[in-house]
């Protein structure tokens, strides 16, 4: 048998917000580079950047409010 892969939790959301952070990062570039008027990229690719760094935003933060609503269930649990 092999046994299942162990996840650290923590090292999964430390990477999950440097994923998202690199995300908004390069919209913010792009979005820069198109206002300065760089020819290589065009509005499409400006929304596209933006709208992936907004959906990932979004994701982790319905992610957190999930675990703090689990969290705070749990601490209202009568043992």
């Amino acid at each position: 048998d092999v046994a299942p892969a162990k996840t650290d939790f923590s090292a999964l959301l430390k990477q999950t917000l440097s994923e998202v952070n690199n995300l908004q990062t390069e919209a913010s570039t792009i979005k820069t580079s198109y206002e300065m008027g760089n020819s290589n990229i065009d509005l499409p690719e400006v929304m596209i950047a933006t709208q992936k760094a907004s959906l990932a935003f979004e994701a982790v933060t319905e992610v957190r409010n999930r675990v703090l609503n689990a969290y705070q269930e749990i601490m209202n649990m009568q043992v």
